[in-house]
This record gives structure tokens, sequence and C-alpha cells, in this order.
């Protein structure tokens, strides 16, 4: 009888294990499986009104919108917005790592707290497991209200899989930043060596802080249960530039596909170039035949990706598993040599730009909370060609042969962990 129920307890803890599993890895909608139809161009009303309309949030004029490369422009920035807040405070991100920079992002957050600025912060709970509790201690003695997303408890063990990777601060409701930088002291410096990493990041005024703000409030309601509006936090905001822009989020909370089908849009619209810039490389079947009708129309595509200095081998081996198809159609694939590449950046037709916290993968696209913003500018989307630029000089180019020649057993690597693309 006692052996009887130890292996009926065992039964049920295989089972709560099972499903557990099975919730994490599922993904939480219907994917899209079926090809995106050109119908306009990125350079047409329709593009932008399908975009406002189809995806929302509305496109909204009068932004402006400064591009920040690297911690040596990006923190200055950052720290010099928060120390200037008069009002609020809300900020969300995935990784919060301790430090130099995490103490001075502390040390600024707690003395605006104490100075009667209401600071709002929100940090992922896996992202940010390197933090050290000092941090948050001096933080909450401040007055900073802080804030984990989906902690290790019981009631969150089916959204584990399910993280915050959304990059957002703003400040007085009037001054927004979002990109790719981590509060970590590898992105202090101006990527100068492989111990100091390639990333970008941007600060926007205008009407579109709006919406970054309402993406903030997004999770912070979902972890909190509390509201924050008003003035405070939702100033009339008065136009502050000549940049149309949207702030775009996905979740598996709700619309999880929508960040999928905001970049098929894209590069179904695409007429001339499609240039990216991304960390991780591992798209769908669904993405790479958009990207091959692209190239078989004339559109010249071009992908910056990790080189040899990396966070995670096995990606970009999974990653280059997946290059055949796209090379043989002409895309160009480069490596970036310096150090670690970790720029999100779309930038189509030098029409239209996104950046944010979206990685071109699947784990991006379905499974985490991410947020870009989409920028309709001209003027913008040119400079951030030239930026582009400049970092293919410092980038390898993989050719198709090149990548025929890959030794057998990065393939095996390759093709092993690609096995995994639901989850990278």
């Amino acid at each position: 009888m006692k052996k009887r129920t130890q292996w009926a307890i065992a039964a049920i803890a295989a089972t709560l294990v099972a499903t557990l599993v099975v919730l994490n890895l599922m993904p939480a909608e219907r994917q899209i499986d079926q090809r995106v139809e050109r119908l306009y161009s990125a350079d047409s009303e329709e593009f932008r009104r399908e975009m406002g309309t189809l995806l929302g949030p509305p496109l909204v004029a009068g932004n402006r919108v400064d591009a920040l490369q690297n911690g040596d422009e990006i923190f200055p920035a950052m720290l010099a917005a928060i120390r200037a807040a008069k009002k609020t405070i809300t900020f969300e991100t995935y990784i919060y790592w301790s430090g130099e920079i995490g103490q001075a992002f502390a040390d600024a957050l707690s003395e605006r707290a104490r100075n009667g600025v209401r600071v709002h912060v929100l940090l992922d709970w896996v992202g940010s497991a390197k933090i050290d509790n000092r941090h948050i201690d001096e933080m909450k003695r401040a007055g900073v209200e802080v804030e984990l997303y989906h902690p290790l408890a019981w009631y969150q063990l089916a959204r584990l899989n399910n993280r915050t990777h959304r990059k957002l601060l703003i400040v007085d409701g009037r001054v927004g930043f979002t990109g790719g930088v981590g509060i970590g002291d590898k992105w202090l410096g101006h990527a100068q060596d492989a111990e100091h990493w390639r990333d970008a990041h941007f600060r926007a005024e205008g009407p579109v802080v709006a919406q970054m703000q309402s993406t903030f409030l997004d999770n912070w309601t979902r972890v909190t249960g509390a509201v924050l509006h008003g003035p405070d936090y939702f100033p009339l905001l008065a136009p502050a530039g000549d940049s149309t822009a949207q702030l775009f989020m996905s979740s598996p909370h709700g619309g999880a596909e929508s960040m999928h089908l905001m970049y098929l849009l894209t590069v179904t619209a695409a007429t001339r170039s499609i240039d990216l810039a991304t960390p991780y490389f591992v798209p769908d079947d669904v993405t790479v035949s958009a990207m091959i009708d692209a190239l078989n129309r004339g559109v010249r595509v071009r992908i910056i990706v990790q080189g040899p200095v990396t966070d995670t081998e096995w990606v970009r081996y999974a990653s280059r598993a997946n290059w055949g198809a796209l090379l043989a159609a002409g895309a160009q694939f480069f490596e970036y040599q310096p150090t670690l590449y970790h720029c999100k950046v779309l930038v189509v037709d030098g029409l239209m730009v996104s950046v944010g916290s979206t990685n071109f993968d699947n784990r991006s696209f379905r499974l985490n909370d991410e947020a870009n913003l989409n920028v309709y500018d001209g003027a913008f989307a040119r400079a951030q060609v030239d930026v582009f630029e400049r970092d293919l000089a410092q980038s390898q180019r993989v050719s198709y042969e090149a990548w025929r020649a890959t030794p057998w057993w990065q393939r095996v690597y390759g093709r092993t962990a690609a096995l995994l693309d639901s989850q990278l």
C-alpha cells in the first residue's frame, strides 16, 4: 500500500511538472503560418494607415527622436533626464545588474524619490537576477516603488517563460527612452573593446511619449493592480519635432503575434532596401519566405549580427544554420567583429525605422513582452542608414561559399540548437 501511494504521488508530481513545461513552452495564441500578401509599398499612405489601424496604436505627428550610440551617449542622457524629473519617473527594464552604472541609476532614482518625485521601477526577475539587493533596498528606503516581473512563485509557475524584455524610461510623461541597452557595466564606454558592448538607444519627445507611458502601465498595472494616471503621468504634449511615430508593443497576454506581424508587413512593403541590425537572428519559415520574396523583387537585404564576441554561442550557431536559403537568394550577412553587437534597428527603404527591445527571433515575437518605437521620417531613417554603414565597416561579410564551408561540428551544433527555435 505504501509503495502504491508513493507511485501515485510521483505520478501526480510528474504530471504537474509536465503540465507546467507545456504551459511555458506552448504559444499563447495561434501563430502566423501563412504568407502575408504584398498590397502596398513602404512609401505609401496605405502602409502607414495599416500600421496605425491594423496593428495600432495610431501614428502621431510632431515628435523629436534622437539616436544615442553606446554607453558614453546613452547613460548620461538617461541619468540627466532622471535627475531633472519634477513629478514622475516610470522605468521598466529586462537587465539591471550591479556595478558602476547600476549604482548610478539607483542613486539618481533614490535622490528624486526623496525629493517628492513618484518613482516606479519594474525589473524582470530573470534578467535582473544579478542585481545586488542593496540597490533595491536603497531605492525602496528612498521611496521608490520597485516591483519584479514574474518572480519565482507558485502562482507564477505557468508564466515563468514569459519575460518583460522591454526597455522603457519615461520622465514626467514628457521624455521617453527605449532601445537595446540594459543597466550593466558591459554597456559603458563606446564599444572600444570586447568588454564594452555595441548598442543603440533612442530619446523621444512629443505625443509618442504618451504611448510609451501607456506601454509601461500595461505591465505595471498587471503586476501591481494600480492605475497610474492624471497629468503628472499624461500631460498635454505639444509638438516637439517633425517625425511621425508610434510606440508598438506585444505580449503573450494579448497580441503575441502583433510584433511578428509588424515585421512581416514591413518586410513585405519594402521596395528598395532592408537594413537589419540584430544580435539574434532566428526567423521562422514565414519570415524567411517574406525576405526571399523581397530579394526576388530586387530589394537589397543586409543583416548585421553578433560575431565572435557573443553572450549566447549556441544561439549564434542556430542562427547561422538558417542562413542558407537567404544567402542563396542574395541576402548579405555580416558579423560584427570588435565586440558584442546588441543593436536592434530595422530601416526600410530609407524611410521607416523600427527600434527598441525586439530581437529577430521567436522568443521576442511570441514569448517576451516587447516594445518598439517606429519612426516615419526620411531624414531620421537616412541618418540610421549612415550608422548602419559605420557598423558594416567593422563587420565581416559571410558569403554563401563561406557559409557552406562551415565546419561540420558547427553545423551539427547549429542544427541541434535550431530544434529549439521556438524558445530562441
